[in-house]
């Protein structure tokens, strides 16, 4: 964030200034994903490995959102450049800086410390070459924890609070902590890290590939990714898994993104040393990348993991450009992040903040309370707030749609037409794209009261 700070400062606040930065970050953790990919496989797998990472629809659309996921993710990418170059101090260094940029990216030195005890131990059971052990190099991995505990402290001493508000704690650690929820985000965080956006059509070739025997290059077999250095990506991708499940209140995919390229250099290199149409495969899988890019998964997703955050932006800057030139003054009923584009105009969606009223959702309970101090508000702002498919195979199950709603605040949003009904009031406007919609509603006191004052 101080980045981002920095170039606004230098450069002026405006969306291209974000986007730019953020490409950079991206082109950043790209040539980490590249260098990883080199030390640990060959140029081949490591340039193919960084075109799949760059293809991959959630890395993609993130490459020009101002979420701090990104960066977290790159520092923690170069992170293991340095720790697999045996080059301790500079690896400490790098995730010192991913967890500045996220708390969450202590897991991967955390994760390396583990396995370093635990190496030893598996290449007895599994017979293989162990090069790591507990030394005098490992308490570089422990830096990261000290600049963290640093930071929270520091917060501490500000605020009175270390993980942040108390309702920041409650929603992301307090509340996540069931054991049925954590099982069931444990499935979508295996879900998210092996198939989401067509990330199966990889997983799939590489479990392929694994039933075929290796390659051989002139006598010699094509070389692996050598078993040590996967059991430690292993032990970081679990690390992720584990710990993403228990803690979070939303189980956002891109809180993954540290360790998908992990699985990518991986399989991609698995489906190299092992098939002989690997170029077949990986073409395959670009183009599903593509495809999920621009088309939607059948089942429910933020738009934030493709281009569908493009169409959700377009829709409300059209809507948000109606509601102030047709309702310079009204107050204005809708939920975040509406509340947010129509007070706060240097988002960009307004030139003048709106009076806003806020409500949780658009759920059919939600809009009913509404309707109950409905003289509080002269317009209503109502749109999609996740994109969800007309049929979805697991909302077809009762009991999967009772345990989305109870841990993982699922909803769903009545439409413009039925909120318009259900509040008195009238529709004006509603505009639609790819399952994504916006409506504006007027309540008719409001239409009879500028009437009124036309004279």
């Amino acid at each position: 964030m101080a980045y981002l700070a920095l170039c606004w400062k230098i450069f002026g606040y405006a969306p291209l200034v974000t986007r730019t930065a953020m490409l950079a970050i991206a082109a950043f953790t790209l040539a980490g994903v590249y260098r990883l990919a080199e030390r640990l496989a060959n140029s081949v797998v490591a340039l193919t490995a960084t075109i799949c990472t760059l293809l991959y629809p959630v890395f993609f659309a993130q490459s020009t959102m101002a979420h701090i996921d990104l960066a977290a993710a790159g520092f923690t990418i170069w992170g293991l450049v340095y720790y697999f170059e045996n080059r301790h101090g500079k690896a400490a260094f790098w995730f010192s800086i991913a967890v500045m940029a996220k708390e969450t990216a202590v897991l991967a030195p955390l994760a390396l410390c583990a396995w370093e005890c635990l190496c030893p131990l598996f290449a007895s059971k599994l017979a293989f070459a162990c090069t790591r052990r507990v030394n005098r190099t490992t308490g570089w991995l422990l830096l990261p924890v000290v600049v963290l505990a640093a930071w929270y402290g520091y917060h501490y001493s500000r605020t009175g609070y270390i993980f942040g508000n108390p309702e920041f704690f409650r929603y992301n650690v307090k509340a996540t902590l069931s054991l049925l929820r954590i099982f069931l985000a444990l499935l979508m965080r295996l879900w998210q890290v092996f198939g989401h956006m067509n990330l199966l059509f990889l997983t799939l070739a590489a479990g392929y590939a694994m039933w075929r025997p290796a390659l051989r290059d002139a006598d010699q077999e094509r070389p692996r990714v050598a078993v040590e250095n996967q059991l430690a990506l292993g032990t970081v991708v679990l690390a992720y898994l584990l710990a993403m499940a228990m803690v979070g209140g939303a189980v956002l995919a891109r809180y993954m993104l540290p360790v998908v390229p992990l699985v990518i250099i991986v399989f991609v290199s698995t489906i190299w040393r092992r098939l002989r149409n690997w170029k077949v495969f990986i073409a395959i899988t670009l183009a599903g990348f593509a495809l999920a890019l621009v088309t939607n998964p059948p089942y429910g997703f933020p738009p934030e993991d493709n281009l569908a955050y493009r169409d959700y932006v377009l829709l409300h800057q059209q809507a948000a450009n109606f509601i102030e030139q047709r309702f310079p003054a009204a107050r204005v009923l809708t939920a975040w992040p509406g509340s947010d584009e129509l007070t706060r105009p240097y988002l960009g969606y307004v030139s003048q903040p709106a009076k806003v009223v806020r409500i949780e959702d658009f759920s059919a309970e939600q809009v009913m309370a509404a309707a109950d101090f409905n003289s509080s508000f002269d317009v209503v702002f109502v749109f999609s707030t996740k994109y969800t498919p007309s049929s979805s195979l697991l909302d077809r199950y009762t009991l999967w749609r009772q345990w989305n709603e109870q841990f993982f605040g699922y909803h769903v949003d009545i439409s413009p037409q039925a909120a318009a009904q259900i509040l008195g009031g009238r529709l004006v406007y509603s505009q639609e794209r790819d399952g994504e919609w916006v409506g504006v509603i007027e309540m008719e006191r409001a239409y009879v009261a500028n009437a009124l004052t036309l004279p």
